[in-house]
């Protein structure tokens, strides 16, 4: 597939600049296995679900990574932390900019507290290290703000609400969005009608927003995710296909956990774990062509074009079934991107549900 596909036009006040309130009140584009497209709003999510159906939810949390530090001269340095790089969370790899006059040894201070750069990692990234030994991750919740994406200008007033209600597992630089979308008494409501939730953790990095550079998408690489899945939720969702019950998808990101559990095993690498918990990274790339395992719908955000999200969903609906229905959501002026609408797509009957149902996971 040619990076020109992956491309589309929109007017730019179709970007979210705002969650809409309550959560649930956004708009929903749905595209069903047979016929044609139908609008609705996310609160109606539940007469799309069937008693048995299983909602695979990233449960991972936005860290307040993003800091202004100062340097020891006074200029402004600032710095947004991805992924701890110790144990005890002292040295965390680090996005610093501008990072072009930094130099290894050099201390940075946030209010009183200091931080060493241990060493460049490439691409404006520094091992950033606390002076004290303390937890990088309490100075965050003290000092830092939510790394909001770039097209969103405003700093939201209530920074719970680039939060999913069941959020968790601090480790995330942005959001899974697609979750944004439910309330608590939305998931009462799924549960009431026979469906169940299964939490899994992927933690989503900087490379959400990095658009394709690469004429043929196939070429591009994208940086590996860390990713958690307890057995509770490996039991619920193996029970589910056993029985026939579908398996959806609340967002890319548990797409990715899925397929690297029953589809493409071959992209994760495994982390020490126990008590039946898988865990690792996963550097699973979905272009169009690739042949789902695990998933039979999904809901999602509208995506940016020339990005790894777009062709992950063309590649689950279908390049111009999804195509069509961005052409269609453009026309009726739905709001795009993070805080934006969402859709709910079933798998085409091409993708092959039966062969899907086949066996458990292969990470056992």
């Amino acid at each position: 597939m040619l990076l020109e596909e992956l491309d589309f036009d929109f007017p730019g006040e179709l970007i979210a600049q705002h969650p809409v309130v309550p959560r649930d009140a956004c708009r929903l584009l749905v595209l069903p296995r047979c016929g044609s497209m139908e609008h609705s709003r996310f609160r109606e999510v539940t007469r799309l679900l069937l008693p048995g159906d299983v909602l695979v939810i990233n449960d991972s949390r936005v860290l307040s990574a993003r800091l202004f530090a100062r340097k020891e001269t006074g200029g402004e340095v600032e710095l947004l932390f991805l992924h701890p790089l110790s144990q005890s969370g002292d040295v965390w790899e680090a996005l610093a900019r501008p990072s072009r006059r930094l130099r290894e040894g050099m201390e940075l201070v946030v209010d009183d507290r200091r931080l060493a750069l241990r060493g460049r990692r490439g691409e404006g990234r520094w091992a950033v290290a606390s002076s004290t030994g303390e937890p990088l991750a309490r100075l965050m919740e003290d000092k830092g703000r939510l790394p909001l994406p770039p097209y969103v200008h405003a700093y939201p007033s209530d920074p719970e609400s680039y939060q999913t209600v069941y959020a968790d597992a601090p480790g995330s630089a942005a959001a899974p969005t697609a979750g944004l979308h439910f309330t608590p008494g939305l998931m009462v409501a799924a549960q009431e009608l026979g469906c169940r939730f299964a939490r899994v953790t992927l933690h989503v990095g900087l490379d959400t927003f990095r658009p394709i550079t690469e004429a043929r998408i196939d070429d591009h690489r994208i940086h590996r995710e860390w990713f958690s899945v307890a057995r509770e939720s490996l039991a619920t969702i193996d029970m589910c296909r056993a029985s026939g019950g579908r398996v959806i998808a609340v967002g890319t990101t548990s797409v990715r956990v899925l397929e690297s559990l029953y589809g493409s095993p071959g992209h994760v690498e495994r982390a020490p774990s126990s008590n039946g918990t898988i865990c690792g990274t996963t550097g699973l790339y979905i272009t169009p062509g690739y042949c789902f395992k695990a998933v039979d719908a999904l809901i999602t955000n509208f995506h940016l074009p020339r990005t790894s999200l777009l062709a992950l969903v063309m590649a689950f609906g279908g390049v111009d079934r999804v195509r069509d229905a961005y052409a269609e959501a453009i026309r009726r002026r739905y709001r795009f991107f993070s805080f934006g609408d969402a859709m709910f797509l079933e798998a085409p009957s091409a993708n092959g549900v039966p062969e899907r149902r086949q066996g458990g996971n292969d990470l056992r």
